[in-house]
């Protein structure tokens, strides 16, 4: 599949220096990229490349100055990196758009309903009463539980595991391993020092234009739904218990794990490795800074937090600059120390 510098330009709304009829036909980064390859230049880091790269199109900022000659093709665009994406996810559709038919063996159950142009992958496993979309990619190995719907053009890669009574919104991601519905972690402690396992009969709801990492878990409600909201983006190894709801357009990094009954507000923003604890809530627009432990509620939106437990980032960035001060300020306290022994003594 070949494109040329004019079509491409058209795409990302360009403009061309050089040749315009250039083709390319696959993606490269800047530093290895060949003839028939794009590239693009966004980071200042990597500005060298672009003198020597042999890319045959590279896309680069309108307000880029060229220090150097080059002889390659170039598109300007008001930013690269954003028409890069643009052209990453054009070829990506149309790759996922030659997937169709239902691969054998895979079983699909005579009361789910499909809609048009779904694709089911080999070894897949549809239960009774699933509802799927037009145009939903069902990749190899998924299970989809009894009463599950997929909304359209959803895709869900190898090995994700829906359990029953969920529900998958449109334009929704999820990558391979991801288990959605599984029981939260409800165990009630008996006088005998057992723990009695409390049934989790909920499920979970996940918005459109959602996008899951691979191998996260989203467990369903104990009662109720566990609910991620529109245009939320999970990173791989996330783990959300049950009944958490994350608000639109929130993001989380990898290996972040939020406790159950939390509500977290839209855009919000949660570095990786960072824990919460149950039962609070995150206001809109908050900034949580990665490795943080959030043990009480964020009440006040677009507030930025640091450390665990955390607290005000300002504040945070203080501390830190104390604690490397500590042995300067050590060596301080003993000299006056004594210099107050010697005061004394001379007395």
């Amino acid at each position: 599949m070949q494109f040329n510098a004019i079509q491409i330009a058209q795409i990302i709304e360009g403009v061309v220096e050089g040749n315009d009829a250039v083709q390319v036909n696959s993606f490269g980064k800047i530093e290895e990229a060949k003839e028939d390859q794009i590239s693009f230049l966004a980071n200042p880091k990597y500005e060298e490349f672009l003198y020597g790269t042999n890319a045959g199109i590279i896309i680069i900022n309108k307000n880029q100055v060229l220090k150097h000659p080059i002889n390659n093709t170039i598109i300007r665009v008001d930013d690269a990196y954003t028409a890069f994406a643009t052209l990453l996810d054009m070829y990506q559709q149309l790759q996922i758009a030659l997937l169709h038919g239902i691969e054998e063996p895979s079983f699909i159950s005579d009361t789910a309903k499909m809609g048009e142009n779904v694709f089911v992958g080999a070894f897949a496993y549809i239960g009774k009463n699933v509802k799927v979309g037009n145009n939903v990619k069902i990749y190899p190995g998924v299970y989809l539980g009894n009463n599950v719907e997929v909304g359209e053009n959803s895709i869900l890669h190898p090995g994700v595991k829906i359990y029953f009574d969920c529900f998958i919104g449109k334009n929704v991601v999820i990558h391979a391993g991801t288990v959605i519905g599984s029981d939260g972690f409800g165990f009630a402690p008996q006088t005998d020092g057992t723990f009695k396992k409390v049934p989790q009969i909920g499920n979970v709801i996940i918005e459109n234009n959602v996008e899951i990492g691979a191998n996260t878990t989203i467990d369903r409600a104990t009662i109720g739904s566990t609910i991620i909201k529109d245009g939320v983006k999970l990173d791989n190894l996330i783990q959300i218990a049950h009944n958490v709801e994350v608000g639109s357009n929130t993001v989380i990094a990898a290996q972040t794990g939020i406790s159950g009954s939390t509500k977290i507000g839209k855009n919000v923003m949660i570095g990786g490795q960072t824990g919460t604890a149950g039962h609070i809530q995150i206001a809109d627009g908050t900034k949580i800074n990665g490795k943080s432990g959030i043990t009480k509620s964020i009440k006040k939106p677009n507030t930025s937090v640091s450390g665990n437990p955390a607290y005000e980032f300002t504040g945070f960035m203080r501390s830190q600059s104390i604690v490397k001060n500590l042995p300067a300020l050590e060596k301080r306290i003993q000299e006056l120390e004594k210099l107050i022994e010697n005061l004394i003594k001379s007395k």
